[in-house]
């Protein structure tokens, strides 16, 4: 059975043995110490001197290189007063990191004496890879000006909540202005506060903000921190200069070199699965022409290991690590999930996949889908599936499976687009589970 995760939030594939890698999901950056140092040769008594121990372990993508790198790539950033350890460990393999992070990724690798950002930039953004605490534009609008804010304030210095709100009620750049007697903006500003707190963007000092949801005079009591100036990532230009998001994309490849295998890898780590979009798919033929040099490097690097299909490729791990986000989880509907991976395996010369392995099938097909798994599935699930309505089931699973990336809705004709990388996902019942099962929800039907 195969598990996939979610890229950096939100994601990968694995089979109950192996899980494999997008959390949603998201997730900006000196140096000293023994690298910088003069090394003297070995001295007569030939003992080797500890720095030059220090230097050639670091040369080593080891496993606390391994660990470094995935604490980057699942993080925001590293705060070194919050997680002294971690920061420790990418300081001492900083080099080695950088040079492969460079070379691979084209990613800039930001060492601040307070903190360690990698800057991912995704090949083509996703909607998991947003901010997931945040539920409307409105939100992203109010962080953006409070962002602006912060910009007006040193570090260390306190502020009020009214204060904020006054400023973003003249930035708010909306059709509709701010009214903080209205609720839902209330409720907006609460979310983006409390989002640029678990950031460490703000501290609060005094008071609390979830009072302010019924009273718009409630005060609260905030400091800038040292970090708030560094969220936003540095562009290679003015933003007022560019007409949109691409844009700002087509400005970064423009200062690269390798373009081809920096976009390969980044689609390879940033998301659960990279599937052939066309006969000219240029970065799928380089993952077929390169597979086995990019499994050697991706295996000697990282604990993934490289799953390369005709119209689908996945970073696959054996081990489960606590920083990732996986597919499937604990959660009752990843296991409806597989059943429907399953399903759909037996039903292939009812629904054949296209050349590139996709499987397209309109809303009423789905819906019977979804009762024909239900009746031959649904006795092992849990109460919430087994007794709960049909469209909430639908809904569900078809959440899941976007948010994985592992179906899409057609935006004119409404039909569902299956992507070849359910194919992975397959997942049955203990041959000794279906009659004691069957037998409590059916009241004595067995099969």
């Amino acid at each position: 059975m195969a598990m996939i995760r979610k890229p950096f939030r939100k994601r990968r594939v694995r089979s109950r043995k192996a899980i494999a890698r997008c959390p949603v999901g998201a997730r900006q950056k000196s140096f000293s110490g023994f690298d910088q140092g003069i090394f003297c040769p070995i001295p007569i008594s030939g003992k080797r001197p500890q720095g030059r121990v220090e230097k050639l372990e670091e040369r080593k993508f080891d496993e606390k290189a391994e660990t470094a790198l995935r604490l980057l790539f699942e993080n925001f950033w590293i705060l070194r007063e919050e997680n002294p350890e971690q920061y420790q460990l990418i300081r001492e393999r900083e080099r080695i990191l950088k040079r492969f992070i460079d070379e691979k990724f084209g990613y800039p690798l930001i060492v601040h004496r307070h903190f360690i950002k990698l800057e991912k930039t995704p090949v083509e953004p996703e909607a998991w890879m947003g901010i997931l605490d945040f539920q409307s534009v409105r939100d992203y609008a109010m962080f953006c000006c409070a962002l602006a804010f912060t910009e007006s304030k040193q570090v260390d210095e306190q502020f009020l909540l009214s204060e904020i709100c006054e400023d973003i009620k003249d930035m708010y750049p909306g059709e509709f202005p701010i009214d903080w007697t209205n609720y839902n903006d209330r409720k907006s500003l609460i979310r983006v506060i409390k989002f640029m707190e678990r950031l460490s963007l703000l501290k609060r000092v005094e008071g609390d903000i979830e009072k302010f949801a019924s009273h718009e005079k409630e005060e609260v009591l905030y400091e800038v921190t040292v970090y708030a100036r560094y969220f936003m990532r540095t562009f290679p230009d003015d933003l007022s200069e560019y007409a949109s998001a691409e844009e700002i994309l087509r400005a970064e490849w423009e200062r690269q070199s390798d373009v081809r295998r920096k976009r390969v890898y980044r689609k390879l780590f940033l998301s659960p699965a990279v599937c052939r979009e066309g006969e000219d798919d240029a970065d799928f033929l380089y993952m077929r022409n390169f597979r086995n040099r990019l499994r050697d490097d991706i295996e000697s690097h990282t604990s993934f290991r490289l799953e390369l299909f005709k119209n689908a490729a996945f970073l696959v791990a054996d081990e489960k690590h606590p920083e990732f986000t996986l597919f499937p989880d604990q959660r009752a509907i990843s296991d409806i999930v597989l059943h429907l991976g399953s399903l759909l395996r037996e039903k292939i010369s009812e629904f054949p996949p296209d050349e590139y392995g996709r499987i397209r099938m309109t809303k009423v097909q789905f819906s019977d889908l979804m009762k024909e798994l239900k009746n031959k599935y649904g006795y092992g699930w849990s109460k919430q599936y087994r007794e709960g309505t049909a469209a909430s089931l639908e809904s569900d699973v078809i959440e899941l499976l976007k948010e994985w990336e592992l179906l899409e809705a057609e935006e004119f004709t409404g039909s569902y687009l299956f992507k070849p990388a359910i194919g992975r996902l397959s997942g049955h019942y203990p041959k000794d589970f279906s009659g004691e099962a069957k037998e409590e929800v059916d009241g004595g039907e067995t099969e």
